[in-house]
Protein backbone atom coordinates (compact mmCIF):
# COMPACT_ATOMS: atom_id res chain seq x y z
CA UNK A 1 0.00 0.00 0.00
CA UNK A 2 2.88 2.60 0.42
CA UNK A 3 3.88 1.87 -2.97
CA UNK A 4 0.13 2.54 -4.23
CA UNK A 5 0.33 5.49 -1.98
CA UNK A 6 3.24 7.01 -3.84
CA UNK A 7 1.04 6.01 -7.37
CA UNK A 8 -2.04 7.83 -6.11
CA UNK A 9 -0.74 10.62 -5.34
CA UNK A 10 1.29 11.01 -8.77
CA UNK A 11 -1.78 10.75 -10.29
CA UNK A 12 -3.53 13.25 -7.92
CA UNK A 13 -3.53 16.22 -10.58
CA UNK A 14 -6.01 14.01 -12.96
CA UNK A 15 -9.24 13.73 -13.25
CA UNK A 16 -11.04 11.23 -11.04
CA UNK A 17 -7.50 9.74 -10.01
CA UNK A 18 -9.47 7.59 -7.58
CA UNK A 19 -11.84 6.14 -10.16
CA UNK A 20 -10.77 2.63 -10.77
CA UNK A 21 -12.73 -0.19 -12.80
CA UNK A 22 -14.29 -2.81 -10.58
CA UNK A 23 -14.45 -6.86 -12.48
CA UNK A 24 -16.33 -8.88 -10.92
CA UNK A 25 -17.73 -12.28 -12.48
CA UNK A 26 -21.35 -14.79 -11.71
CA UNK A 27 -21.70 -18.22 -10.16
CA UNK A 28 -21.32 -19.20 -13.74
CA UNK A 29 -18.09 -17.23 -14.21
CA UNK A 30 -19.68 -14.41 -16.81
CA UNK A 31 -17.65 -11.43 -16.20
CA UNK A 32 -18.65 -7.86 -16.21
CA UNK A 33 -16.79 -4.23 -15.29
CA UNK A 34 -18.25 -0.71 -14.02
CA UNK A 35 -16.23 2.38 -12.90
CA UNK A 36 -16.36 2.72 -9.25
CA UNK A 37 -14.80 5.51 -6.95
CA UNK A 38 -12.03 4.75 -4.52
CA UNK A 39 -12.94 5.75 -1.05
CA UNK A 40 -10.25 4.96 0.97
CA UNK A 41 -7.28 1.92 1.45
CA UNK A 42 -5.00 0.47 3.60
CA UNK A 43 -3.13 -2.72 4.92
CA UNK A 44 -6.76 -3.74 4.76
CA UNK A 45 -7.51 -3.01 0.91
CA UNK A 46 -9.81 -0.97 -1.04
CA UNK A 47 -12.83 0.46 -0.36
CA UNK A 48 -15.94 1.53 -2.71
CA UNK A 49 -19.87 1.44 -1.60
CA UNK A 50 -22.60 0.67 -3.87
CA UNK A 51 -26.20 -0.20 -3.51
CA UNK A 52 -26.14 -3.70 -2.12
CA UNK A 53 -28.85 -4.83 -4.85
CA UNK A 54 -26.71 -3.56 -7.98
CA UNK A 55 -25.67 -6.32 -9.93
CA UNK A 56 -21.68 -5.70 -8.81
CA UNK A 57 -23.32 -6.57 -5.64
CA UNK A 58 -25.17 -9.91 -6.45
CA UNK A 59 -21.67 -10.89 -8.30
CA UNK A 60 -19.62 -10.55 -5.04
CA UNK A 61 -22.18 -12.39 -3.11
CA UNK A 62 -22.43 -15.24 -5.69
CA UNK A 63 -17.99 -15.40 -6.44
CA UNK A 64 -16.67 -12.79 -3.81
CA UNK A 65 -13.32 -11.77 -5.72
CA UNK A 66 -12.67 -8.99 -7.85
CA UNK A 67 -10.07 -7.12 -9.72
CA UNK A 68 -9.60 -3.50 -9.83
CA UNK A 69 -7.59 -1.55 -12.28
CA UNK A 70 -6.58 2.12 -12.21
CA UNK A 71 -6.19 3.64 -15.80
CA UNK A 72 -3.97 6.46 -15.60
CA UNK A 73 -3.33 6.56 -18.83
CA UNK A 74 -1.88 10.41 -18.80
CA UNK A 75 0.54 9.71 -16.73
CA UNK A 76 1.62 6.24 -18.71
CA UNK A 77 0.64 4.41 -15.38
CA UNK A 78 -1.77 1.68 -14.14
CA UNK A 79 -2.47 -0.81 -11.09
CA UNK A 80 -4.37 -3.48 -10.82
CA UNK A 81 -5.28 -5.11 -7.43
CA UNK A 82 -7.07 -8.55 -7.18
CA UNK A 83 -8.23 -10.46 -4.32
CA UNK A 84 -11.45 -11.22 -2.11
CA UNK A 85 -14.02 -8.45 -1.57
CA UNK A 86 -16.54 -8.67 1.38
CA UNK A 87 -19.29 -6.01 2.95
CA UNK A 88 -17.90 -3.32 5.77
CA UNK A 89 -19.89 -3.06 8.64
CA UNK A 90 -22.95 -1.11 8.66
CA UNK A 91 -21.23 0.87 11.42
CA UNK A 92 -18.17 2.15 8.91
CA UNK A 93 -21.00 2.30 5.81
CA UNK A 94 -23.21 4.68 8.03
CA UNK A 95 -19.82 7.13 8.83
CA UNK A 96 -19.04 7.24 5.58
CA UNK A 97 -22.18 8.06 4.20
CA UNK A 98 -22.69 10.59 6.73
CA UNK A 99 -19.85 12.52 4.90
CA UNK A 100 -21.54 12.25 1.75
CA UNK A 101 -22.93 15.64 -0.01
CA UNK A 102 -26.53 15.85 0.66
CA UNK A 103 -27.43 15.14 -2.86
CA UNK A 104 -25.37 12.23 -2.73
CA UNK A 105 -27.53 11.15 0.55
CA UNK A 106 -30.42 11.20 -1.62
CA UNK A 107 -29.45 9.66 -4.78
CA UNK A 108 -28.36 6.88 -2.81
CA UNK A 109 -32.08 6.54 -1.65
CA UNK A 110 -33.76 7.01 -4.69
CA UNK A 111 -32.09 4.75 -7.06
CA UNK A 112 -32.61 0.87 -6.93
CA UNK A 113 -29.08 0.51 -8.51
CA UNK A 114 -29.01 -1.75 -11.74
CA UNK A 115 -33.12 -2.22 -11.72
CA UNK A 116 -35.20 -1.48 -14.30
CA UNK A 117 -36.62 2.43 -14.63
CA UNK A 118 -39.96 3.19 -16.43
CA UNK A 119 -38.70 6.78 -17.39
CA UNK A 120 -36.34 9.56 -16.30
CA UNK A 121 -39.64 11.19 -14.70
CA UNK A 122 -39.78 8.51 -12.51
CA UNK A 123 -36.49 8.44 -11.04
CA UNK A 124 -37.01 12.28 -10.34
CA UNK A 125 -40.11 12.04 -8.80
CA UNK A 126 -38.62 9.74 -6.56
CA UNK A 127 -35.91 11.94 -5.80
CA UNK A 128 -38.12 14.88 -5.06
CA UNK A 129 -40.09 12.66 -2.32
CA UNK A 130 -36.99 11.80 -1.01
CA UNK A 131 -36.28 15.75 -0.27
CA UNK A 132 -39.74 16.08 0.81
CA UNK A 133 -38.94 13.44 3.36
CA UNK A 134 -35.47 15.00 4.43
CA UNK A 135 -35.08 18.59 3.05
CA UNK A 136 -32.02 20.31 2.98
CA UNK A 137 -30.00 21.15 6.46
CA UNK A 138 -31.71 17.60 7.65
CA UNK A 139 -29.42 14.28 8.60
CA UNK A 140 -29.81 11.57 5.86
CA UNK A 141 -29.57 7.86 7.49
CA UNK A 142 -27.67 5.62 5.49
CA UNK A 143 -29.84 3.10 3.90
CA UNK A 144 -29.84 -0.64 4.93
CA UNK A 145 -29.50 -1.74 1.03
CA UNK A 146 -26.08 0.55 0.71
CA UNK A 147 -22.80 0.65 2.09
CA UNK A 148 -19.14 -0.46 1.53
CA UNK A 149 -17.07 -3.39 0.09
CA UNK A 150 -13.41 -3.92 0.95
CA UNK A 151 -10.72 -5.57 -1.61
CA UNK A 152 -8.48 -7.65 0.42
CA UNK A 153 -5.41 -7.68 -2.57
CA UNK A 154 -3.51 -11.18 -2.86
CA UNK A 155 -2.07 -9.72 -6.29
CA UNK A 156 -1.17 -5.76 -6.84
CA UNK A 157 0.58 -4.93 -10.24
CA UNK A 158 2.39 -1.75 -11.02
CA UNK A 159 2.81 -1.16 -14.77
CA UNK A 160 4.67 1.64 -16.11
CA UNK A 161 4.68 2.65 -19.90
CA UNK A 162 8.43 2.55 -21.41
CA UNK A 163 9.36 3.43 -25.18
CA UNK A 164 9.59 0.25 -27.28
CA UNK A 165 6.93 -1.20 -25.44
CA UNK A 166 9.27 -2.58 -22.96
CA UNK A 167 7.05 -1.53 -20.37
CA UNK A 168 7.82 -2.02 -16.29
CA UNK A 169 5.18 -4.45 -14.84
CA UNK A 170 6.00 -5.07 -11.01
CA UNK A 171 3.76 -7.70 -9.29
CA UNK A 172 3.49 -7.93 -5.45
CA UNK A 173 2.11 -11.70 -4.81
CA UNK A 174 1.01 -11.85 -0.78
CA UNK A 175 2.74 -15.10 0.49
CA UNK A 176 2.10 -16.43 4.11
CA UNK A 177 5.70 -14.79 4.78
CA UNK A 178 4.56 -11.09 3.02
CA UNK A 179 5.06 -9.83 0.10
CA UNK A 180 7.07 -11.37 -2.85
CA UNK A 181 7.86 -8.87 -5.57
CA UNK A 182 8.17 -9.92 -9.03
CA UNK A 183 9.33 -8.46 -12.52
CA UNK A 184 6.83 -9.46 -15.51
CA UNK A 185 8.24 -8.85 -18.93
CA UNK A 186 5.99 -6.66 -20.68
Amino acid sequence: MVQFARWLSAAAELPEPNAMILATADSAGRPSARTVLLKGYGSDGLLFFTNHGSRKAAEIAANPYGTVLFPWHPIGRQVIASGPVSKISDAESAAYFATRPYDSQIGAWASRQSSVVGSRAELDERYQELVQRWPAGTAVPAPQFWGGYRLAPDTVEFWQGRSGRLHDRLRYRRSADGWIIERLAP
